[in-house]
């Protein structure tokens, strides 16, 4: 939980803060923007929630931080209706899992709903109030992994639902050994006649994304960047080959899709002619560095 004497001085007086623990991972402020942003190198409460939906977005995020570094002066009566509210909807049975963990640095996840089963996106922290959701809403047949980086709590959530773990061999690590279907090659994977995954090497040897209707899944490999107002991979945290993921980021031409939901970076929604248009300039981005 978050600690009053921690609060950080940048904060806006009111209810809502952020302390000292915060790890900058961004989660907060692209949820809630109303409410957070950056300061000083870290997360801050500039703006106080002013009505109901400003505050459940707040608490939203508040339950989402990987660090629990936001917290209440007043102890939250309302926290349960935050809690029920997870997973967010974000597109046709496309929804946010929030609950993200450190050991993800705060990675997002999503949740599939379809009638043959749904699908975990990469890992949120297994805890009791997502649980129950994710209960509720139905069978967990796959977890999707699209990377080694954003596993956390992968082995609990098998133990709990089942589900059959999805990776890539190259990105298999001594936590990941069990993972039930293991991909190899860079040949696209077709898990069901509405689920493409594709190899995308760059940020690791392994990672994939996952095509899924008018979604990508995309983990580490793409995201929307607020300060460059475009698509963009990331140099600066590319373990593997930055002449790979510029390849990989070519490969993904060839496909349409209207949603990049990353795991790191922001969400970007468009039509499908604006979003390929948007891939060719980050394409030429990062061919150009």
């Amino acid at each position: 939980m978050a600690h009053l004497n921690l609060r950080r001085p940048q904060n806006t007086s009111g209810d809502f803060y952020v302390d000292s623990t915060c790890i900058d991972c961004d989660t907060c402020r692209w949820m809630t923007p109303e409410v957070f942003n950056r300061a000083a190198g870290k997360s801050v409460v500039y703006h106080q929630p002013e009505n109901e939906l400003e505050r459940l977005r707040s608490l939203q995020a508040l339950l989402a931080c990987p660090t629990s570094s936001i917290g209440t002066v007043e102890k939250p009566k309302d926290i349960k209706a935050a809690q029920l509210s997870f997973p967010i909807p974000v597109a046709e049975n496309v929804y946010h899992c929030g609950y993200h963990s450190e050991n993800s640095y705060g990675a997002a996840s999503y949740l599939i709903t379809r009638k043959e089963g749904n699908i975990l996106v990469d890992s949120p922290r297994f805890t009791p109030p997502l649980v129950k959701r994710l209960e509720e809403l139905g069978k967990i047949r796959y977890m999707y992994l699209t990377h080694r980086d954003d596993v956390a709590d992968h082995q609990k959530f098998h133990d709990h639902f089942g589900c059959d773990r999805i990776l890539h061999s190259d990105d298999i690590t001594s936590d990941t050994r069990n993972v039930e279907i293991q991909l190899t090659g860079i040949a696209p994977y077709a898990l069901d006649s509405d689920l493409l995954i594709i190899p995308v090497p760059g940020h690791s040897k392994g990672h994939t994304v996952l095509l899924y209707a008018n979604n990508l899944f995309t983990g580490d490999h793409l995201a929307w960047s607020d300060s460059r107002q475009q698509l963009v991979g990331f140099p600066d945290v590319c373990w593997y080959s930055w002449s790979k993921q510029v390849e990989s980021m070519r490969q993904l031409l060839k496909y349409d899709f209207e949603w990049v939901l990353p795991g790191h970076g922001r969400r970007y929604h468009a039509d499908a002619r604006t979003m390929h248009a948007q891939m060719e300039k980050c394409v030429a981005w990062m061919e150009s560095i």
